[in-house]
């Protein structure tokens, strides 16, 4: 079968490598649709600590298929039932798999990151998976490439989760990229009266306009904190999320937030780049409540894949390029370059 094979930055190629079979407590996926995300833009620049010097990883861990084998002692799946996957896998022991937070198990594994993953026509979905439940059958009329993308929205199910937006809530999303755009979604089916979205660049800022944020900010070209004061007439914003790399946007959140007010930090930091002087007096005197999220648990993909097909989340709109895994140099290329949303393999 075809396969994008990643072997070193700057790295990746079609190649033809072994289809997978299935063991008895195991499933083959046909894999439909599998998109780019900006951790496999990260590792095909600069590698991955989890990909040592000299080994070679299909990359991909956005992505939903249809059932193609099931094996002798597999009795919830069969042939040609449709699933969406959920990437990480816990060592299903720890104390964060026992609470259902496998996302956060000290010793978890990824799809497209420690084991093969989705730049595949095939994947192989291993009895530890299938215990917790990443393969999650869906039905409706939403595309492959839809559900594909259940993955990164089930990262904003978390943040939302963690700072419970409101109905009347105003919401600031700094970071215009696909996951500032599911932010938005997300944060409006919450109830948000007001979500102001900013942006480095005006490209990124237009393509925020199909899904009507309140209002757009070019953070190069004007002041966020004169126009957040002037808009919620100098109360702040209850909600922030910082959905970017960038360290004076979180010290900024907290001065741009409300009483009470509520900030995730979405987007980590580079390398050198993490200690970020914050007022804590501002976090004191106004209670606000600074939280992190990272990735999703099981439970978030599940409910991700249910707002996609009950239509209450628009993920289609995401897709900007789809590329045969033939292409995958191309596809690859054309997602570093930030021209569009999202890049999808179709199989």
């Amino acid at each position: 079968m075809l396969a994008g094979v990643f072997s070193g930055p700057g790295k990746i190629e079609c190649k033809e490598v072994p289809k997978p079979a299935a063991g008895s407590n195991e499933v083959i996926v046909k894999v439909r649709a599998a998109a780019i995300c900006g951790t496999d833009l990260r590792i095909f620049k600069s590698g991955h600590f989890a990909i040592k010097e000299g080994e070679t990883r299909v990359l991909g861990h956005e992505f939903c298929g249809e059932v193609e084998e099931v094996g002798s002692g597999v009795t919830r799946y069969s042939k040609g039932m449709k699933v969406g996957v959920a990437s990480n896998i816990g060592c299903g022991v720890c104390a964060m798999c026992r609470m259902g937070r496998v996302h956060m198990c000290p010793d978890y594994v990824a799809f497209g990151i420690t084991v093969d993953g989705a730049f595949a026509e095939q994947i192989r979905i291993h009895d530890k998976p299938l215990l917790q439940g990443n393969l999650m059958p869906f039905e409706g009329d939403s595309s492959f490439a839809e559900i594909a993308l259940a993955e990164p929205l089930s990262c904003c199910v978390n943040a939302w989760e963690s700072v419970r937006t409101q109905p009347g809530d105003t919401v600031l999303i700094v970071g215009a990229g696909p996951m500032g755009s599911l932010h938005l979604q997300v944060n409006r089916l919450a109830g948000a009266k007001m979500v102001i979205v900013a942006d480095l660049l005006d490209t990124r800022l237009r393509l925020m306009e199909k899904y009507a944020p309140d209002l757009l900010v070019n953070t190069e070209k004007e002041d966020l904190k004169e126009i957040v004061m002037k808009k919620t007439r100098g109360d702040g914003v209850d909600v922030i999320i910082t959905a970017c790399p960038a360290p004076q946007i979180q010290k900024l959140a907290v001065e741009l937030a409300a009483r009470f007010g509520r900030i995730n930090l979405f987007g980590g930091l580079p390398k050198g780049k993490e200690q970020v002087e914050i007022n804590t007096n501002i976090i004191h005197y106004k209670q606000i409540t600074l939280t992190g999220t990272t990735g999703a648990s099981i439970a978030h993909h599940a409910k991700a894949i249910d707002l996609i097909v009950s239509g209450k989340v628009d993920t289609k709109s995401l897709v900007s390029r789809r590329f045969s895994i033939k292409d995958v140099k191309k596809a690859f290329e054309y997602a570093m370059s930030g021209e569009g949303m999202k890049t999808v393999f179709e199989f």
